[in-house]
């Protein structure tokens, strides 16, 4: 685990990360609210572009918890059948749908604590929702951010609670809304778990990792 940077070598990797990249966007594809809140709890050890290829269809149909729950946990089961753990998730949406309905007429609550009450719904899941729909500074701690997060020395930390404390700790408040986007997407694409792209990454000269790659 790499030592923590200072605030201005912080300051200077988000700065050049908002030049390459002013406005991140989460890769989930959704319409709504809800279909992102379903997006996500489906997204758990799971690609976005495969939950993307099972929603295509779903969300041309369903894109309210009453729709959803007249589709049917059958139905929704053959749509999400691609993903990894699609029974258990199938029955964690519906039961979220339903609670949704019955609690609060339909709409995703804009509350973590809320959120995180739903059947499926860890603090990351409302983390994602908070931050892209409501544009709420939250912090969603994957393992390409635990990962970056260490080997830059920006939020270092042995666990994900310590990770996301040390974001909202360490990042300039002006950087804090797209904060885990940046971070997550240059996990994904540059600062690669076996391969990290060190050669031509944009904050090879200002990171402390001592892997890298040539």
């Amino acid at each position: 685990m790499a030592r923590q940077l200072d605030y201005h070598k912080i300051h200077e990797i988000f700065t050049r990360f908002h030049a390459a990249d002013p406005e991140p966007e989460g890769e989930l594809n959704h319409v709504n609210a809800y279909t992102l809140l379903v997006a996500v709890a489906l997204s758990a050890q799971a690609t976005d572009a495969g939950v993307n290829k099972a929603t295509k269809a779903l969300f041309e149909i369903v894109d309210t918890p009453q729709k959803m729950l007249d589709l049917g946990e059958e139905q929704l089961t053959q749509h999400i059948k691609t993903i990894g753990l699609y029974r258990n998730k199938a029955k964690n949406v519906m039961k979220l749908s339903r609670i949704l309905v019955e609690e609060y007429d339909g709409i995703v609550p804009s509350s973590r604590a809320a959120l995180q009450s739903l059947p499926g719904v860890g603090r990351k899941t409302a983390n994602v929702v908070l931050n892209m729909w409501w544009r709420y500074p939250a912090q969603a701690v994957d393992t390409h951010i635990f990962r970056v997060g260490n080997r830059t020395g920006i939020c270092p930390g042995k666990n994900v609670d310590i990770v996301e404390r040390a974001i909202e700790d360490n990042v300039p408040a002006e950087f804090q809304l797209h904060a885990h986007h940046w971070l997550i997407l240059h996990g994904r694409y540059h600062c690669k778990a076996r391969k990290p792209m060190c050669p031509t990454c944009i904050i090879a000269d200002l990171c402390p990792f001592e892997e890298k790659t040539v």
